[in-house]
C-alpha cells in the first residue's frame, strides 16, 4: 500500500465511531467491566490513548521510543496493564480529552511522514500504512470490548478489510510468538465482507485455505471470540492450526476468549 491516505481515513473514522459510543456515557458507565479480565471501559480507552502516544513517539522520536521499549522490557507482562490502569484512574472527561488529542497528533505525524519511512515498534518495524493499519485494528478490537460491555451491537463496515489484511499478513508472526516454525507454503484466505463482497488474500491455488465471514475472521485474529463460536472453515492441517493461534497484535501470545458454551 503505497499511499496511506485511505487507511488513515479509516483509522480516523473508526476512532470517531468509538468516540461517539463512549462520549455520552455517565461517569459510572466508564467503570463497566469489559470481557478483558480486570479492564473496564476506561481501561480500554486508556490503553488506546497510551498506544497512540507510543506510536507518535515511534514516528517522531526513534531514540525516545527505544527508551520506552527498554522500560517496557523491564516489566514485559505488566506494562500494558500498568499503562491502562494509570489512564483509567483519570476522570472520564480528562481521559477522553487525552485520547482525542493523542490520536489527532498521531494522525498528523503519519500524514506528514516522508514516503518510504519506517518506524520502530514493539514488533517488526512498520511503514506509515502498516502503523495506521495496526492502530485501526487495535481501535476496532478494543472498541469491540467496549461495545460488549455496554451491550451494543456494532454494524460491521468496510473498514474490516484493514483488520482482515493485517490478520492475514501476521500469520508468520503468530507462529513465531508461539515458538513455532511458520509453514513454508502460502495460505489462501477468502472472506465475505459486510456487503457480500469477496476479500481474498494469498494465491488462488493454495491448498491451505480459510474461508468465512470477514467479521468472524476479524474477531478471531484480534482474539475477541473463540473459533468455536465463529463460522470460519479451514482446509488443510496447517490452516486449521493457524486458526488456533492467530494473533494480529504485537506482544506476548494472547489468552483469547473462552467458547461461549463454556461461559
Amino acid at each position: 500500500m503505497s499511499d496511506p491516505s485511505a487507511v488513515l481515513d479509516d483509522l480516523r473514522d473508526e476512532s470517531d465511531a468509538l468516540d461517539r459510543l463512549v462520549a455520552p456515557l455517565e461517569a459510572g458507565r466508564w467503570a463497566a467491566p469489559t470481557p478483558a479480565e480486570g479492564w473496564s471501559v476506561a481501561h480500554q480507552i486508556a490503553h488506546l490513548a497510551w498506544t497512540d502516544r507510543a506510536a507518535h513517539l515511534a514516528v517522531t522520536d526513534a531514540e525516545g521510543f527505544a527508551a520506552a521499549v527498554t522500560e517496557a522490557l523491564a516489566a514485559p507482562e505488566s506494562f500494558v496493564d500498568d499503562g491502562a490502569a494509570e489512564g483509567a484512574a483519570l476522570p472520564p472527561a480528562e481521559l477522553l480529552g487525552r485520547w482525542r488529542l493523542g490520536r489527532e497528533r498521531l494522525q498528523r505525524a503519519l500524514r506528514e511522514a516522508p514516503p518510504g519511512a519506517r518506524f520502530p515498534w514493539f514488533g517488526p518495524p512498520m511503514s506509515t500504512a502498516s502503523m495506521a493499519t495496526a492502530r485501526l485494528m487495535e481501535t476496532w478490537a478494543h472498541g469491540q470490548d467496549v461495545a460488549d460491555a455496554l451491550g451494543v451491537e456494532r454494524a460491521p463496515t468496510a473498514r474490516l478489510a484493514q483488520v482482515a489484511r493485517i490478520g492475514f499478513r501476521t500469520r508468520d508472526f503468530a507462529y513465531g510468538v508461539h515458538g513455532l516454525t511458520p509453514p513454508a507454503d502460502p495460505f489462501r484466505v477468502e472472506l465475505t465482507g459486510p456487503g457480500g463482497e469477496l476479500w481474498a488474500y494469498g494465491p488462488e491455488d493454495a491448498p491451505q485455505r480459510v474461508t468465512g465471514p470477514a467479521l468472524d475472521f476479524a474477531l478471531l485474529v484480534t482474539q475477541r471470540a473463540h473459533r468455536a463460536d465463529l463460522a470460519l472453515r479451514a482446509e488443510g492441517a496447517d490452516a486449521d492450526r493457524w486458526l488456533d493461534i492467530a494473533q494480529a497484535f504485537a506482544g506476548l501470545p494472547g489468552k483469547g476468549r473462552a467458547p461461549q458454551g463454556d461461559a
